[in-house]
């Protein structure tokens, strides 16, 4: 005979959240890391500190803020698309539950160079 069902209720940390998201987000192609704007921002990367990126806001509204960076020359708008589907569906299946908003913000495009190779000619390739 199966056990009657109890309503409960759980309880998920603000932390537990950011790191649904930030393992989401940095699952996304073409995102590159986080910016943190805030005042404190400036002081953080002059430390060495990663920026944080990511406010979530609880209460009568479930809100996400995301500061992001880009990968150069990726269309924005795509990457930005990605990001919403990636972040939705993580909280989605983790809490079952969505945001009630979720903001996204482009803070800067990194461009990082590929290794140069050196061109195969008939002097180098050993033969």
């Amino acid at each position: 005979m199966p056990e009657p069902s109890v309503t409960g209720r759980s309880l998920v940390t603000r932390r537990a959240i950011d790191e649904i998201v930030r393992t989401a987000v940095l699952g996304s192609y073409g995102v590159s890391g986080f910016v943190d704007d805030g005042p404190l921002g400036s002081v953080r990367r002059l430390v060495g500190l990663r920026g944080r990126g990511i406010r979530v806001r609880t209460g009568e509204a479930f809100t996400v803020d995301l500061r992001l960076t880009v990968g150069f020359g990726l269309p924005v708008a795509e990457v930005a698309r990605q990001v919403d589907s990636a972040v939705r569906y993580a909280l989605r299946r983790a809490l079952d539950r969505e945001p009630d908003r979720l903001t996204i913000h482009v803070g800067a495009m990194r461009y990082e160079p590929s290794a140069a190779v050196s061109p195969v000619t008939p002097e180098t390739d050993g033969r």
